[in-house]
C-alpha cells in the first residue's frame, strides 16, 4: 500500500508559564533560569497512513489529537521527529481558522482557495458548488465575524470538500450544526472516501469511528496506545473509558413517554427529521427467561429516509453496556416514510440473572453515523430470582463428565 502520511518518532513539548511575565523573565535571564514547566503533548508517536484510508483518531480531551493534526497540516512543528505528507491537505481544525473575520463569506472562499494553491479563476469554477453546499443564504455576502458557529462549520466544510483534497482532516466539525447538515457532510465524506481520498476523522462518538473508518488510532496522554482495525480499537478505547474513574451514573427511570398527538403534525423546527415519540415495556419486573417486549413509536417528518434505523441498548445503572443491537446491523427493514410508525423489540427469553437495568432507544440514519433522536434511560426494569446461578447473564452451557 502507498503511504500518504508517515509519522516517525514525533514528540511535541510545550513550555507552560505560570504568569505571562515569566516568559519575559526567562528570555532576559543571564543565569538561564527556567521559569516554565514542560508539558509533553505527544510522546514518540510513530505510525503511517495509507492512501485511501479512513482513520479515526480517538482520545479524551488533552490526549494530543489536535496537536497531531496541526502538525500533519504544518500549523505546528514537532519538537523531535518527522512527519512526511505526500498530498494536498484540506483541514477543518478549528471554527474560524483560516477565515478573515472582516471578509465576507464569499471573499473567504477565495482566500481559502488561494491558501490551497488555487488562483481566482480556478475558484470561480468551484464557488457555486461551495455556496450551494454551505446553504447559509444571504449571509454569504456578510462578514464572517457575524456568523454563528454552525455557519462557520457549514462554510469551512463546503470549502474543504470542494477543492479535491488528497487528504481531508475533520476535527469535531460534525459536532456543530443541525442534523440535516451532519447528514449531508457524512454523505459527502463517504463519496470522497469511495473516490480514494484519505480521511482523518476525529469524533467523540466512537460509534461514528467504528462505522465510518476502516482504521483507528487511540491516543492517551500523548502516547499512541493502539492502532489497527477501527472496530477493534474502538472496543479497546470504550473498555478503557468504561473502567475509568468517570464511568457510570446512578440515574435510572422506570417509565417515560410523550403524549400521543391527536393529529400528525410536522415539527416547527425544519431540522428535525425523525423523533422517538413513545417507548413502553410489557412490565418492569422480570424473572430470568421471561419474555421482554419494548414498544417503540416514532415519527418521520421527511418524505422518506431510506437508511433509517432503530437501536435499543441495555445498561446497568452504572452505564455498563450489556447489549445493543440495531435494525441496520441485523438487516431488519423498518418503515422510513413520513408519518407515525411502531416497532416491537422482543427478547423471547431474557438471559439476565438479577439486578436493575435501563434502556436507551435511538433513531439514526447513514448506517448509524448520524443520530436523529436519542432517549437515554428512557425506561428501566429489574430482574430477580430465587437463587439458581451467579453473575449477570445466564449462558447456555453443559457439563461433561470425562472420567
Amino acid at each position: 500500500m502507498e503511504k500518504i502520511i508517515d509519522i516517525r518518532n514525533v514528540t511535541k513539548m510545550y513550555k507552560l508559564y505560570e504568569k505571562p511575565m515569566d516568559r519575559f523573565k526567562e528570555s532576559v535571564s543571564f543565569s538561564k533560569r527556567n521559569y516554565h514547566e514542560e508539558f509533553k503533548a505527544l510522546d514518540n508517536v510513530t505510525f503511517s497512513i495509507n492512501k485511501g484510508d479512513a482513520i479515526g483518531i480517538l482520545g479524551t480531551n488533552g490526549s494530543g489529537k489536535s496537536t497531531l493534526l496541526k502538525m500533519i497540516t504544518g500549523v505546528l512543528t514537532p519538537t523531535n521527529g518527522d512527519i512526511v505528507v505526500n498530498g494536498k491537505i484540506s483541514a477543518i481544525l478549528e471554527l474560524g481558522a483560516g477565515f478573515n473575520p472582516e471578509y465576507t463569506g464569499r471573499a473567504n472562499i477565495y482566500l481559502n482557495g488561494l491558501m490551497m494553491g488555487y488562483n481566482r479563476e480556478e475558484m470561480e469554477e468551484r464557488i457555486n458548488n461551495i455556496i450551494e453546499f454551505a446553504d447559509i443564504g444571504s449571509f454569504i455576502e456578510q462578514p464572517v465575524k457575524v456568523y454563528s458557529s454552525g455557519m462557520f462549520a457549514r462554510l469551512a466544510f463546503a470549502v474543504s470538500i470542494n477543492v479535491e483534497p488528497d487528504i481531508l482532516i475533520v476535527d469535531e466539525a460534525l459536532a456543530v450544526g443541525d442534523i440535516r447538515f451532519q447528514t449531508k457532510c457524512i454523505e459527502k465524506m463517504k463519496e470522497l472516501k469511495a473516490q480514494g481520498t484519505t480521511i482523518l476523522f476525529v469524533s467523540h462518538a466512537p460509534e461514528q469511528v467504528k462505522r465510518f473508518c476502516n482504521k483507528a488510532a487511540w491516543l492517551n496522554q500523548g502516547i499512541l496506545k493502539a492502532l489497527g482495525e477501527s472496530s477493534e480499537i474502538v472496543d479497546l478505547y470504550e473498555d478503557f473509558m468504561k473502567n475509568g474513574p468517570d464511568s457510570g451514573s446512578e440515574v435510572r427511570t422506570i417509565s417515560i413517554s410523550s403524549e400521543e398527538l391527536n393529529d400528525f403534525q410536522l415539527p416547527t423546527n425544519p431540522d428535525v427529521l425523525a423523533l422517538v415519540t413513545k417507548v413502553a415495556i410489557n412490565k418492569d419486573s422480570f424473572k430470568t427467561f421471561e419474555k421482554l417486549e419494548i414498544r417503540i413509536d416514532y415519527e418521520v417528518y421527511a418524505n422518506s429516509i431510506e437508511d433509517l434505523l432503530l437501536g435499543v441498548a441495555i445498561y446497568t445503572p452504572k452505564r455498563e453496556y450489556i447489549f445493543g443491537p440495531n435494525t441496520h446491523l441485523e438487516k431488519v427493514s423498518i418503515p422510513t416514510d413520513i408519518g407515525r410508525h411502531s416497532i416491537n423489540y422482543v427478547i423471547s427469553e431474557l438471559p439476565l440473572l438479577g439486578g436493575s437495568f435501563s434502556v436507551d432507544v435511538g433513531i439514526f440514519n447513514n448506517e448509524g453515523l448520524v443520530c436523529l433522536d436519542y432517549k437515554q434511560d428512557i425506561l428501566g426494569f429489574s430482574v430477580s430470582n430465587k437463587y439458581f446461578s451467579e453473575g449477570i447473564v445466564y449462558m447456555k452451557h453443559r457439563w461433561e463428565v470425562v472420567k
